[in-house]
């Protein structure tokens, strides 16, 4: 006789698990003095927010002052800079990272805050929107692509990128021509939302690793 129990959650308890607000959690990946990300910031919060269905929480890397040097039992200080991350990090269902390139890659306080954390990062959907010179960033989103992969989430094909950022923006952080960036970012985002549900209602149905 089969004794196995169905576990799986209900039709209805599925539908409302997609009519809930999918938290997306933007990381503003820059801390260096004279940043130019707080302005790519502004705008990129803008789409974020006026895209449907999401609840977006900030996570400003220039905030967090988190060591390089990782350890299993973190101590009172360290535990304190976790706090202002770890739970944005946990209770996300997607993250858009901001990322600029330094000396052709991503800054060291991104680096820092992936690798104090990991299962907040599983089976979760990660967009990308980079800013630099000519690159753009683009090659910062490109290392930080294996890096994501190895914690088990899912990064998004689709980017916006700024090249030459500086000159984009006017004196009052406005872009001047947005409808190529504006369309960018409305396709970047339609694909997180499918990947946030698909993944979210996935977990409902079976947890990850199980």
């Amino acid at each position: 006789m089969n004794t196995t129990t169905d576990a799986s959650p209900s039709p209805a308890a599925l539908s409302a698990t997609a009519d809930k607000p999918l938290k997306v959690a933007v990381i503003v990946g820059s801390n260096r003095e004279g940043r130019f990300g707080p302005v790519v910031a502004e705008w990129l919060l803008r789409r974020v927010r006026e895209h449907q269905g999401f609840e977006v929480d900030v996570v400003d890397l220039a905030d967090v002052d988190l060591p390089t040097s990782l350890s299993y039992r973190p101590d009172a200080a360290t535990r304190a800079e976790l706090d202002k991350v770890s739970p944005k990090l946990a209770a996300a269902d997607a993250f858009v990272v901001l990322t600029p390139e330094y000396n052709h890659s991503y800054p060291a306080s991104l680096k820092s805050v992936i690798d104090w954390h990991r299962p907040e990062w599983e089976a979760k959907p990660v967009a990308f929107v980079s800013y630099g010179g000519l690159s753009g960033g683009l090659r910062s989103v490109e290392h930080l692509r294996p890096v994501f992969a190895e914690l088990h989430a899912v990064t998004i094909r689709e980017t916006v990128s700024f090249h030459n950022a500086g000159a984009l923006f006017d004196d009052e952080g406005t872009h001047k021509d947005p409808a190529a960036a504006d369309a960018a970012a409305k396709t970047m985002l339609d694909q997180l939302a499918w990947w946030a549900w698909a993944l979210r209602a996935a977990k409902e149905v079976r947890p990850y690793g199980s």
